[in-house]
């Protein structure tokens, strides 16, 4: 055997895959958890503070998740600046900042941020190399 390195195809150019696009697409997970526990975390909240027993949880479990998706945000922002970089697909992380920016801008998105973060989560583990002239 030889232990030369071969190229399997020409066509696609050499990328290597990315811990930034593993860290993203398990923060995009833990996000999808959390956006999903959100509006049963902020009504409980909410009737607990309107009930006199607690005074304004509300508003720092909602600043919580919130706080979540915008890191989620510059995550996914940082992981496309690197895969851009290194010729990984954008796909992932694009999904990603988009399901993030859902959330991030009201919570009444968090359906529909949960599914384009699940979509996002897959593209980013996946990490296929950027189809060629995808970049120019």
């Amino acid at each position: 055997m030889n232990n030369q390195k071969q190229t399997v195809n020409n066509a696609t150019p050499e990328y290597h895959k990315l811990k930034i696009n593993l860290w993203t697409g398990i923060l995009d997970v833990i996000n999808c958890i959390l956006f999903t526990m959100s509006w049963f975390v902020i009504f409980g909240a909410a009737f607990s503070d309107a009930t006199g027993n607690t005074s304004d949880v509300t508003t720092g479990l909602g600043n919580f998740f919130y706080a979540m998706a915008w890191i989620g945000v510059v995550v996914n922002i940082i992981a496309i600046i690197k895969s851009r970089k290194n010729g990984v697909s954008l796909v992932g992380p694009i999904l990603g900042l988009i399901g993030s920016l859902l959330f991030g801008l009201t919570a009444a998105l968090a359906f529909p941020a949960i599914v384009v973060l699940i979509i996002g989560a897959v593209f980013t583990f996946l990490q296929h190399p950027a189809k060629k002239g995808e970049y120019k």
